[in-house]
């Protein structure tokens, strides 16, 4: 689906100045003695070590665009593994984590768990892909700079994917040590592509090829607004496995079927949100052609109040999605910046307008979480709500996806990487970039 938009009205220094001041927030918000970075700026937050494997991967790009020296991008990623590799690994309740998978969430200081979070399959992917990302990048034969390798493969190779999947073909979303396994599994497109690419891949408790299968049998092709495309609601969702593997030109079963990767299904998600935001079906204030991202983000409520004679429902932080999905009338930024290798000519006018529209969307770290125009607090100041707090969540993508689009480092760096070649291979990917790469063994 073409639709006309404004030529790219954002330069490429504009574009430098968002991602050198996102990238802040893992420079200055982590702790150095233990490598934790917290899930939000919010007052007493835990760690979360999705954002771990973010800061993990955005040191990478720090070095390269000069944030910060190699040697303290070094310094960092190892304080960061040595802990992972040592923190307790059992099945008590304050552990770091068990069989190889690591809590959600674990305490700044301390790196345990942090209240009763699960063991997280997907999360603990994110920290592997970072892991792996670190270990693939500081490539020289300096002591420091091995042990950064040793560690990111030991961490992968420990984790137990077979386990995980608890007697199943699918994977488990988690597990509790007081519960056990959780009730939902990985099945159906969502951001568990990388989890299944990574557990294909595993070189000691891989996943099998039919796992894959089982987990694609869930996929949904949906056509709207004139676009077909694998259906999944929230933004997020086509973004975050993007971040590491680069999707173009290959494709596996099911894509090759329907005749597009990947890469243009996600493309095609970016047109289909920013169609839905001008159509506005629930009428919510300011959604438009440069205001669209509907994804997981913070939001104003729990609330319910009455907004110009509708009686509406708010939420805090949620997985937000479209068309039928949760939609509050909160947009989210950080998801219209990551959709920028995919669309750019319609995220660089949005980035703008967000720049011009919404000036308090934007502090020390970049844009805020989420804003919405919807929400009123019965004052005289008709802007909406807007989140004070940002999120490593939010945070990393912006970094990551500003890069690929700028350089595609971070995509050429991880097409490298033995273990993404296996896995995607395993999951029946071909063509593209994986027919132009030696078949590497991921033991080597």
């Amino acid at each position: 689906m073409k639709v006309k938009v404004d030529q790219p009205s954002l330069s490429d220094e504009e574009l430098a100045e968002l991602q050198k001041s996102t990238f802040g927030y893992f420079l200055k918000e982590a702790n150095l003695e233990n490598g934790m970075v917290p899930d939000s700026t919010r007052e007493g937050a835990h760690a979360s070590i999705t954002a771990i494997g973010f800061a993990l991967t955005a040191y990478t790009i720090g070095v390269e665009r000069e944030y910060l020296t190699r040697a303290e991008a070094v310094e960092r990623t190892l304080v960061t593994l040595r802990f992972f590799w040592n923190s307790p690994q059992s099945a008590e309740p304050d552990a770091t984590g068990y069989q190889g998978f690591y809590y959600h969430f674990l305490d700044m200081k301390t790196g345990r768990r942090a209240q009763d979070s699960e063991l997280s399959t997907i999360d603990t992917t994110f920290l592997l892909a970072g892991a792996l990302a670190a270990g693939m990048y500081f490539d020289r034969d300096t002591p420091e700079e091995q042990e950064i390798r040793s560690l990111a493969s030991a961490l992968y190779a420990r984790t137990d994917w077979q386990w995980a999947q608890n007697g199943e073909l699918k994977v488990s979303h988690g597990w509790k040590p007081e519960t056990g396994f959780l009730k939902h599994w990985w099945e159906g497109y969502s951001e568990a592509l990388i989890l299944y690419v990574l557990g294909l891949a595993s070189p000691t408790h891989p996943l099998s090829a039919e796992s894959y299968a089982a987990w694609a049998e869930g996929y949904q092709w949906k056509k709207l607004y004139g676009s077909e495309f694998l259906y999944a609601g929230p933004l997020f969702i086509h973004q975050l496995s993007h971040v590491w593997i680069d999707f173009r030109g290959i494709q596996d079963e099911y894509m090759r079927e329907k005749g597009i990767d990947y890469f243009e299904n996600s493309r095609r998600a970016a047109y289909v949100q920013q169609q839905y935001a001008i159509r506005n079906p629930k009428k919510f204030v300011g959604y438009g052609k440069y205001a669209w991202g509907i994804t997981a983000s913070d939001g104003p409520g729990p609330a319910q109040r009455k907004v110009k004679g509708v009686e509406r429902r708010f939420y805090d932080y949620k997985a937000r999605g479209i068309p039928r999905g949760l939609d509050d009338g909160t947009l989210a930024p950080w998801a219209v910046v990551a959709s920028l290798p995919f669309a750019p000519e319609l995220v660089l006018p949005s980035i703008k307008h967000f720049d011009e529209a919404y000036p308090e969307m934007t502090s020390e770290y970049g844009f805020k979480c989420s804003y919405n125009p919807t929400f009123s607090d019965g004052s005289n100041n008709n802007s909406g709500w807007v989140s004070q707090g940002y999120y490593g969540l939010d945070q990393g993508p912006i970094v990551m996806m500003i890069e690929n689009y700028r350089t595609g480092f971070l995509w050429r760096l991880m097409r490298q990487c033995p273990y993404i070649q296996m896995g995607l291979r395993r999951a029946g990917f071909a063509s593209g970039w994986l027919s132009h790469i030696r078949n590497v063994s991921a033991t080597n």
